[in-house]
């Protein structure tokens, strides 16, 4: 059952603040929750330039918290609440863990999995498929990363 706007902005609005720890370490400031029954169960937001991995993306991380906190790999009845649309890999893990819920901020026109690119979440080749909610604060999700951008040219 899909949260409330109300809700849902609450949610990005802590996606947001944990992007924007991202700052701290110079990685793209994107950040990821997983909520389960109106909890969050794991928040975390990019670390690939902190870390040196490629696969340390927000979402990654998110679903790896989250499913240490259930105990299994299984995320049946979260939400993954991100700040930017999920990419191909992102997309794909949540498909993997069999979250329910995509709640995403703003469209990545360049890398976008879920809409802007590639409609991975809704396809009916693969065997699990995902509500996607769009543009939950997506103005400032979008300035958040426009900023991130402008200050690196």
């Amino acid at each position: 059952m899909a949260a409330s706007l109300e809700t849902e902005t609450e949610y990005m609005s802590l996606a947001l603040r944990e992007a924007r720890t991202a700052l701290e370490h110079g990685d793209v400031p994107v950040g990821a929750l997983v909520v389960k029954d109106g909890v969050v169960i794991a928040s975390r937001h990019n670390e690939r330039e902190l870390t040196g991995d490629p696969t340390a993306h927000a979402e990654v991380l998110a679903l790896r918290d989250a499913a240490a906190a259930v105990g299994g790999w299984r995320l049946d009845g979260c939400t993954l609440v991100v700040t930017l649309e999920p990419c191909v890999m992102c997309a794909g893990a949540a498909l993997a863990a069999r979250v329910d819920r995509i709640v995403y901020g703003a469209a990545d026109l360049s890398a976008g999995a879920v809409f802007s690119l590639y409609n991975v979440c809704d396809d009916p080749r693969l065997n699990h498929r995902l509500e996607v909610t769009a543009g939950v604060q997506a103005g400032e999700c979008a300035e958040l990363l426009t900023g991130f951008f402008a200050d690196k040219r």
